[in-house]
């Protein structure tokens, strides 16, 4: 479908307005069962946001709904611990390589000899680098992230206190996780003060339109085009978007980057934050960079959201997105 220069907002709204009702009517998934307070939600939910670096932003579907990051959360700790402590002695405690099982899987402790967890964007991994923030005490930590976040928002951020006690009285297997991580020397702080921490960040509140600008200033190497600051370093930035693109989508990362193919982290909530980096071979709206943000709580075994990858696979499609 060719997109004309003039009509590209109209186009674009058409485009979604089709393909979200099609896929609401079509496609189904069940909300994250294990935990209760995401159980309830409604599976039908869709939403679409699209931030360009001149500020413009493109909203569709339902993106006045506010879901929690949960996993998404890993990208905004991971960096702030490496802003904290820096990158290469975070990189001590948790490798870089991707994984196949799932995310919250306890297989490859008792296959890898070292132990380490393989990537931050896994729960393991995740909880490890929740013990390495900045601070003495649980809030201390929390705080390190909200802060960073919300110097990328621009806005102050909340935690969905309901969604933070329905985790946190289901935590099974993130506390099997981090007992074996404390057993393994692999947590920094103690496994309740870990949990507390890790499980808040989880359930942060946040909507598309807030993913869509974190990744647009991660698309420009940490860069906020709208403000005109530089927010994350951008070794740091440049960094996160590889894990993003090789172990951002759980057990499906592999599949996602080959068919797909962009930097993006998925939430069991249903979110996703995509990052389209600047290029020639772009489609004109897209070549400076964007940020994506998507919602629909319907998620696969996997834990993406069933509407919204195949939405987001929609979106690259029609403008032709090629980073490689």
């Amino acid at each position: 479908m060719e997109i004309h220069h003039l009509d590209v907002e109209n186009e674009l709204t058409l485009f979604l307005d089709q393909q979200i009702a099609y896929y609401k009517e079509k496609l189904s998934g069940e909300c994250a069962n294990y935990i209760p307070e995401l159980k309830v939600v409604n599976p039908d939910y869709l939403a679409f946001s699209l931030m360009l670096p001149n500020g413009k932003v493109h909203l569709q579907g339902d993106y006045h709904v506010p879901f929690t990051l949960q996993s998404i959360s890993k990208v905004i700790t991971f960096m702030a611990a490496c802003l904290y402590n820096g990158t290469s002695n975070v990189l001590e405690w948790v490798d870089v390589e991707p994984t196949g099982d799932p995310f919250n899987s306890l297989l490859r402790f008792e296959l890898n000899e070292n132990k380490k967890p393989f990537n931050p964007m896994i729960n393991a991994g995740a909880i490890t680098v929740a013990s390495l923030l900045s601070g003495l005490t649980p809030m201390d930590k929390i705080q390190s992230v909200t802060r960073l976040l919300s110097s990328l928002l621009d806005k102050d951020v909340t935690i969905n206190q309901k969604v933070f006690e329905s985790e946190w009285e289901t935590a099974y297997r993130n506390r099997a996780l981090a007992n074996f991580l404390m057993e393994n020397n692999l947590l920094a702080s103690s496994v309740d003060d870990t949990l507390f921490t890790y499980i808040n960040l989880c359930s942060i509140e946040i909507t598309v339109e807030d993913l869509a600008k974190i990744g647009l200033i991660l698309s420009l190497d940490g860069f906020d085009p709208i403000r005109r600051i530089q927010l994350i370093p951008p070794p740091i930035a440049r960094l996160t978007k590889v894990l993003m693109f090789t172990c951002g989508m759980y057990n499906s990362s592999g599949k996602f980057a080959a068919f797909v193919g962009i930097p993006a982290k998925s939430g069991v909530s249903g979110g996703i934050l995509g990052v389209v980096p600047p290029s020639l071979r772009s489609h004109p709206l897209l070549s400076d960079g964007c940020g994506i943000g998507i919602y629909g709580p319907a998620i696969d075994t996997h834990g993406n959201s069933v509407k919204g990858v195949r939405l987001l696979e929609d979106f690259l499609q029609l403008y032709d997105v090629k980073i490689f």
